[in-house]
């Protein structure tokens, strides 16, 4: 049975014991999250309006971060999000992630997971979201995409999602100078996205992680 876990930074991120994996790193989720999806991706991508396709949406603790952040600005921002196994409501409820997110993060965090799965929503300001409950391996995807945030379970315990095939279904529906960001590093994870079209570069990871990956569609 799923459980949750407080992590270094006071968020929570839960434990699935079947795969001995968590959501989040235990060195602090959001801190995780920020650093990696936002500082390195978000951030750094210019695109206006900004097409954003997650590979995992989790807890939605991405989602929740990049919707605040999307506030603050005047960027359009149009998210899309693959979930295979979507959380119950008593296990979302109990998650402390809009603590975290300033003072709209309860009631943005409440739309984020209450809004139905595989339409369009306008979440606030800026940002509209599209959860698709599917299996990313069989899902055909659609779309052209700006910023690809790979969020699956490490190459470790989910393997076919990180395969040459997988990325190249990515690649397909990348925009040119469009960016890729994970917390993998792993070799094969590198080439296979080489393999397929991107220029990969590490950068330093995020606390408890030596590096991280950013790949631009060439």
């Amino acid at each position: 049975m799923n459980t949750i876990v407080n992590t270094a930074d006071g968020s929570h991120t839960i434990y699935v014991p079947e795969l001995d994996e968590h959501y989040h790193s235990i060195y602090g989720a959001v801190q995780e999250s920020e650093f990696i999806f936002i500082n390195k991706g978000y951030d750094y991508c210019k695109s206006d309006p900004l097409f954003i396709l997650e590979i995992g949406f989790g807890t939605g603790l991405n989602t929740l971060l990049t919707a605040i952040k999307s506030m603050t600005g005047t960027k359009k921002v149009n998210y899309t999000s693959i979930e295979k196994y979507p959380l119950n409501e008593k296990m979302i409820s109990t998650l402390n992630h809009h603590q975290f997110a300033g003072i709209n993060g309860k009631e943005i965090f409440n739309l984020i997971h209450s809004v139905p799965w595989n339409i369009s929503v306008n979440i606030c300001k800026n940002f509209t979201l599209k959860k698709i409950q599917s299996d990313f391996t069989l899902e055909k995807l659609s779309g052209n995409y700006d910023l690809i945030y790979f969020d699956a379970f490490g190459p470790g315990k989910q393997p076919e999602m990180w395969t040459k095939e997988m990325f190249s279904k990515i690649s397909i529906v990348t925009n040119k100078n469009g960016i890729l960001v994970t917390y993998s590093a792993k070799g094969e994870v590198k080439r296979s996205l080489r393999a397929c079209g991107f220029d990969v570069t590490l950068l330093p990871g995020p606390p408890g992680k030596r590096q991280m990956i950013r790949a631009v569609k060439i």
